[in-house]
């Protein structure tokens, strides 16, 4: 989008799925449930998310997402300040995730 100070992105979150806990030291994020179920566990806090629902993770803090429905998982995740693809997608998932930075469709 062009933006210095915020990065969106899309995810989608395969059943089975969990993310690896992780922080952004200096960014914080929403996340916002678009469609499926799972849950969302921030600062050692697990809860169930479903559509609708929005979730802050403030900088520096412990998070990760899971899918544990029987459907895909879809959010809408806005950080600011702007994170890079790695940290956002994680190190393995990076690389395919840059792609899309550098076609501006990031």
């Amino acid at each position: 989008m062009g933006s210095r100070h915020m990065s969106v992105t899309w995810l989608d979150v395969p059943e089975g799925v969990e993310q690896e806990l992780h922080s952004h030291e200096e960014a914080e994020q929403v996340y916002i449930v678009v469609r499926g179920k799972g849950r969302m566990t921030v600062a050692g806090d697990t809860q169930a998310i479903a559509p609708g629902d929005l979730i802050l993770v403030p900088p520096a803090t412990d998070h990760s997402i899971a899918n544990d429905g029987d459907a895909a998982l879809s959010c809408a995740s806005v950080q600011s300040p702007a994170v890079s693809a790695e940290e956002v997608f994680g190190r393995q998932a990076a690389p395919v995730a840059g792609e899309y930075e550098e076609d501006g469709e990031y």
